[in-house]
C-alpha cells in the first residue's frame, strides 16, 4: 500500500509539474524543459555560479527577443531585446510597476516597507518622498562624509604597511561601505578598518549574509509556501538585526529633535520629509555623476504630500534597504574594479596620472566638482559596471494584462497575465558580443567621448531601467570614485602570490564572489 501511495504521489507531482512547467510553451514562447527537483538541486548543490546559470539561460535561444524560464514554479519571461526592454520598463511601465516580492507581506515590516519591496501607490509615494534625498545637491552635501571615510582607509594602510602587502579586498571594501552608510544614512561614525568588530559592522554583515543551507531554505519557503512561512513565524532579518537598527534610528531621531541637531545625512532628510519640508531641487545635469548614473523619472520629481505618516519604522526600513543595497553591492563594484586595475597596470597607471593632475590643480584636495570632471576615472568605473554589473538581473511583475505583439516571423502575440514576471538579464546583455565586441576584455575606451555615444540604449543597465531604477546610483558612483582617488594617489594595487587570476567565481551566494577571496596588495607608489 505504501509503495502504491508513493507511486500515485509521484504521478500527481509529475502531471502538475508538466502542466505548470509548460506554461510558456502553451503561449507559443520558446522555453527550456525543466523539472522542479532539478531546479532545487541546482540551487542547493550548485555546479556553476549563479551568474553562470543566468548566462546559460540568456544563451539558450540567441536569436529570440525573449524566452520562457522559471523561478522555481513561477513563470518568468526573459527579455533580451533592447526595444522590448524599453517598451516594458519605460513606455508601458504602468503594466509592470512592481518587483517580485520574495518576502510575503506581514512577515518582516522592515523589509516589506522599504522602497524596493513596496508596491503600487505606496511605492510611488515613497519614491517621490525619497528622490529629493539623492539629487546632486544632496550628494554634494554628503561628499565630505564619504571623503573622510575614504581618507581613513588610505591613511590606515599608509601607517600599517605590513598589512597592506596582502589584503582580502571584499573585507576591505565592505568595511569602507559600512562606514560610509553608517555616517551618511544612520548618522553613526565608525572606523571598521581599525575597530574590526564594531557592532555596526557585525550587524551589517549579519543583515546582508545569505549564504548557508538554512538561509537558502528560508528563501525557498518564502517563495513557494508564503502562508507556511507566516505560520512558522519566519523573519527576513535576524531578530538582533531588527532590534539594533530600530534602536539606532529611534535614539538618533530623539537626540536630534531634542537638541535641534542638523547633519547632512539620510536620517535628517527623512525627518524633513516627515515634516513635508523635503523638495526636489535638482538643477545639475544628470551626467555630473558619470555615464552610468540614471535619471530620475517624473514620479520621483513629483512634489506631493505623502498620504501616510512616515513612521520611525518607515525611516528605519529605508535606511536599512540603503544599507542592504550599498554594503555588499557597491563593495562588489570596488573589489572587481581593483581586480581589473591590478591585472591591467597600464590602465591603472593612466588613471593615476589623471588623479595626480587633478590633485595638483586643486592643491592636493579632493572636491566633488573635481571628481565629476575626471573622464578616465568615469570610463574605468563605467567599464567595470559593464563587465561586472552588481545588479545582475532586473525583475518586474505584471500588474495589468499585457500583450507583446509579434515582430519576428516565428513569433505570435504573447499575453501576460497579472502576476506573470519578466526578467532582464543585465549580466547576459552586458556580456553579449552583439552589444559589446570582445565582451570579456576590460576596455575603458568603450566609454570615451567618441565611443559611448554609439552604445545602444537599454543595452547598458548597471542601475536598472525606467521609473524603478536604482535611486542611489549617484551615491554609489561618488562613493566608489572617492575611495579610488585616495587609494591610487598613494598606492599601486598589485598582484600577490595569493591573487587568483583569472578570478574563479564562487558557486555559493547570488553575487560575484571568489571561493578563495580577492587577495591583492597595496604598494606605496614612492617605494
Amino acid at each position: 500500500m505504501f509503495w502504491l501511495l508513493l507511486g500515485l504521489l509521484f504521478i500527481i507531482l509529475y502531471l502538475y509539474n508538466y502542466k505548470k512547467l509548460n506554461y510558456w510553451t502553451n503561449k507559443g514562447v520558446k522555453q527550456k524543459k525543466t523539472f522542479l527537483l532539478y531546479e532545487l538541486y541546482k540551487m542547493f548543490f550548485m555546479k556553476k555560479s549563479f551568474v553562470e546559470l543566468l548566462q546559460d539561460t540568456y544563451n539558450e535561444f540567441p536569436d529570440s527577443r525573449y524566452s520562457g524560464s522559471f523561478q522555481l514554479y513561477s513563470p518568468l519571461l526573459v527579455l533580451k531585446d533592447s526595444e522590448l526592454i524599453k517598451q516594458i520598463t519605460v513606455k508601458d511601465f504602468e503594466h509592470f510597476t512592481d518587483h517580485i516580492n520574495l518576502v510575503p507581506e506581514g512577515i518582516e515590516p522592515l523589509w516589506t516597507s522599504n522602497l524596493f519591496a513596496l508596491k503600487g501607490d505606496k511605492w510611488r509615494d515613497m519614491r517621490a518622498t525619497l528622490s529629493p534625498a539623492f539629487t546632486s545637491s544632496k550628494m554634494r552635501a554628503m561628499f565630505a562624509l564619504m571623503s573622510d571615510c575614504a581618507q581613513e582607509v588610505a591613511k590606515y594602510f599608509e601607517n600599517h604597511q605590513g598589512e597592506s602587502k596582502s589584503i582580502e579586498l571584499r573585507d576591505l571594501f565592505t568595511r569602507y561601505t559600512n562606514d560610509v552608510i553608517a555616517t551618511c544614512a544612520f548618522g553613526v561614525q565608525c572606523n571598521s578598518i581599525k575597530q574590526r568588530n564594531n557592532e555596526f559592522y557585525l550587524m551589517g554583515n549579519l543583515a546582508t549574509d545569505f549564504t548557508g543551507i538554512w538561509k537558502i531554505t528560508k528563501l525557498l519557503i518564502y517563495m513557494m509556501l508564503p502562508k507556511l512561512s507566516k505560520i512558522l513565524g519566519f523573519s527576513f532579518f535576524e531578530k538582533s538585526v531588527s532590534i539594533f537598527f530600530r534602536r539606532i534610528i529611534k535614539d538618533t531621531i530623539k537626540m536630534r529633535e531634542e537638541n535641534n541637531v542638523t547633519r547632512p545625512d539620510m536620517i535628517h532628510l527623512l525627518m524633513d520629509a516627515r515634516k513635508g519640508q523635503l523638495n526636489y531641487d535638482e538643477n545639475i545635469a544628470i551626467q555630473d555623476a558619470g555615464f552610468a548614473a540614471v535619471e530620475e523619472s517624473e514620479i520621483g520629481k513629483t512634489v506631493k504630500k505623502v498620504k501616510d505618516v512616515i513612521t520611525d519604522d518607515d525611516i528605519t526600513a529605508q535606511a536599512l534597504i540603503f544599507f542592504f543595497a550599498g554594503f555588499d553591492s557597491v563593495a562588489t563594484l570596488m573589489v572587481l574594479m581593483a581586480y581589473e586595475l591590478a591585472v591591467h597596470p597600464d590602465i591603472q597607471e593612466r588613471l593615476q596620472n589623471e588623479i595626480d593632475i587633478v590633485l595638483e590643480e586643486n592643491d592636493g584636495k579632493i572636491t566633488y566638482d573635481a571628481i565629476n570632471k575626471m573622464k578616465y576615472l568615469d570610463m574605468v568605473t563605467s567599464e567595470t559596471l559593464r563587465k561586472w554589473p552588481p545588479n545582475i538581473v532586473i525583475n518586474r511583475v505584471c500588474v495589468k494584462p499585457y500583450t507583446i505583439p509579434a515582430v519576428l516571423p516565428d513569433e505570435i502575440p504573447v499575453t501576460l497575465q497579472v502576476g506573470d514576471a519578466i526578467s532582464v538579464p543585465v549580466y547576459g546583455i552586458h556580456r553579449d558580443p552583439k552589444n559589446y565586441p570582445n565582451p570579456e576584455k576590460f576596455d575603458p575606451e568603450r566609454f570615451n567621448d567618441e565611443n559611448k555615444v554609439n552604445i545602444e540604449a537599454y543595452t547598458y543597465l548597471p542601475f536598472g531601467s525606467g521609473p524603478r531604477n536604482c535611486i542611489g546610483s549617484r551615491f554609489a558612483l561618488i562613493e566608489t570614485k572617492v575611495v579610488y582617488i585616495h587609494l591610487l594617489a598613494k598606492f599601486n594595487i598589485v598582484v600577490t602570490e595569493k591573487s587568483e587570476i583569472p578570478v574563479k567565481l564562487s558557486k555559493t551566494g547570488f553575487n560575484f564572489n571568489s571561493k578563495n577571496g580577492f587577495w591583492f596588495g597595496l604598494k606605496l607608489r614612492d617605494s
